[in-house]
Formats: C-alpha cells, structure tokens, sequence
C-alpha cells in the first residue's frame, strides 16, 4: 500500500493537506519497519513520535474542515480514526 511519491507530485501539490498526510504515512511506515529491527534506537523512536503527532494535527485540521475530504483520505491511506477525538 505504501506509494511511492513522484518530483512532479512534489512539486504540484506539496502544500495540499492530504500530500502531506501522504507523505508523513510514508515516513511512519518507513520508521516502523526501521524500529522492528533495531528496537533500542531511541532517536528513532522519538523522531517516529514526532511524526505521528503532525500527522494528526493534519487530520484532525482536515476533519474540521472537510469531512468528505478527510474521510476519502483516511480511507484511502488505510488509517484508523484515533480515539480520543
């Protein structure tokens, strides 16, 4: 599931919320497989946390918005809605 971003993507739609949900998944899915070989890399980890809360900063400003766009978005990325809306 994990896309692979394109430089005209980059440059066409990097400011675009769902772009940067898009790419901040692909750095947590690149950073949890990272962490499932070296379990005590610590900068990792707390970089991987670092990600995971602009993310949903992002979301959460995205469901706010526009709740279509937000859930096509989740949908589409295969993420789960946090509980603790």
């Amino acid at each position: 599931m994990d896309r692979v971003i394109t430089q005209e993507e980059k440059d066409k739609n990097s400011g675009s919320v769902e772009f940067q949900v898009l790419h901040f998944t692909s750095k947590i899915r690149r950073l949890t497989l990272h962490l499932e070989l070296h379990k005590r890399d610590f900068l990792s980890q707390r970089g991987l946390r670092r990600i995971l809360g602009k993310r949903q900063q992002l979301l959460t400003y995205l469901s706010n918005k526009n709740k279509v766009r937000y859930k096509k978005l989740m949908y589409k990325l295969d993420i789960w809605e946090s509980k603790t809306r």
